[in-house]
């Protein structure tokens, strides 16, 4: 859905997997910016705020608490999985966490957002915080961009006929039916992340490595040290896959609708500034108080990538001023309901591996 009387994506202005030109060719100046990034400091929208992180970090510290406590107390009993979609979500949170001290969101000093980061990600979820910044802020640099955002680049998902073109064996297979392994493939995402911030250290030095191994490894330590003296090895090994799987599939189900089925600016072609560079790639998600919580504040994915130091609970204040101000330059800003956003990402990734499914039909 959209707003009555203000620009949106529809679902005819959605690009062609194949092509990567921008939808609007108008040039962009730092004056577009300018204006608004005044008008979101006069309002006070950069200030942090340190006692609402706080709350959420003690909160969620709670709430991990009370399931390692009843993991405790029903370990003897196939119950204890009922705990399991609970950390799971749990867990979403911490990274949410995570991920907001990774923008120094949460404190100007930079040293604690390091830390924040560090407990929240390698402490507690078994994922490298230096890995995840240094991939995410490529990603921030370049939204959508074939060749600067590691987020679109050929792995097991493609994003444009480019890519789909190279694809053969195996890899071809999994192009074909990419739309609906997206959702299957996002219970390994849990593991995945994990994995990828252990191979990560081969490339961190001294005491950099030191810290986020030492951390990573206590938290393989730690996860398993809960599941086996809280209950039988088998029943452990069952909650641990639901639990990895279903914090997997929330995480992607939180990412997959902010970028993908946007435009993807041509490498050759103009250069956009900051604020087309990020408004023509990103998607916002309607909703209320839930949807912000289930999302983590990403459903704001455009003034998120417009401001990405703004605390999250400032975010949909910024939305009506960032709203009015792409009204002001015909830039088009998109909106839609969670359910629409994933019908639109997984349209664009079944449009992607659409010829090498009409080779063989």
């Amino acid at each position: 859905m959209s707003t009555p009387g203000m620009p949106t994506t529809d679902e005819t202005a959605l690009p062609h997997p194949a092509r990567t030109a921008a939808r609007q060719p108008a040039p962009e100046t730092g004056s577009e910016f300018a204006p608004l990034l005044r008008d979101i400091r006069e309002q006070g929208l950069l200030n942090r705020r340190t006692g609402w992180y706080a709350r959420v970090i003690a909160a969620n510290a709670l709430g991990l608490a009370a399931v390692v406590t009843g993991m405790a107390l029903t370990g003897d009993s196939w119950w204890v999985l009922v705990l399991a979609p609970v950390l799971a979500v749990l867990c979403a949170r911490t990274a949410f966490i995570g991920h907001d001290a990774g923008h120094a969101q949460i404190s100007g000093s930079r040293a604690t957002n390091r830390r924040i980061g560090l407990v929240h990600g390698n402490l507690l979820l078994g994922m490298s915080h230096g890995w995840w910044n240094d991939k995410h802020n490529r990603h921030h640099s370049n939204p959508n961009h074939i060749d600067k955002d590691p987020d679109v680049a050929a792995d097991v998902l493609v994003f444009t006929g480019e890519q789909a073109a190279t694809r053969t064996g195996f890899r071809g297979l999994l192009t074909r039916h990419q739309a609906w392994l997206f959702f299957p493939l996002t219970l390994l995402e849990g593991i995945a992340l994990k994995l990828h911030g252990f191979r990560d250290l081969r490339r961190r030095t001294g005491r950099e490595r030191l810290v986020e191994g030492a951390l990573l490894t206590a938290h393989v330590t730690g996860y398993l040290t809960v599941l086996l003296t809280t209950m039988p090895p088998a029943r452990a090994l069952v909650f641990a896959l639901l639990h990895q799987a279903l914090f997997g599939l929330h995480l992607g189900m939180a990412f997959a609708p902010n970028h993908k089925g946007m435009d993807m600016p041509d490498p050759d072609g103009e250069k956009w500034g900051h604020l087309r560079r990020q408004v023509l790639t990103s998607r916002n998600i309607e909703g209320g108080v839930l949807t912000d919580w289930f999302l983590g504040g990403l459903n704001y994915q455009i003034e998120h990538h417009l401001f990405p130091s703004m605390p999250r609970p400032h975010l949909r204040l910024a939305r009506p001023m960032v709203k009015a101000r792409c009204h002001d330059l015909g830039v088009p800003y998109t909106e839609t309901g969670l359910v629409d956003s994933y019908r639109r990402a997984l349209r664009h990734l079944h449009e992607v591996g659409e010829p090498l499914r009409a080779d063989i039909g």
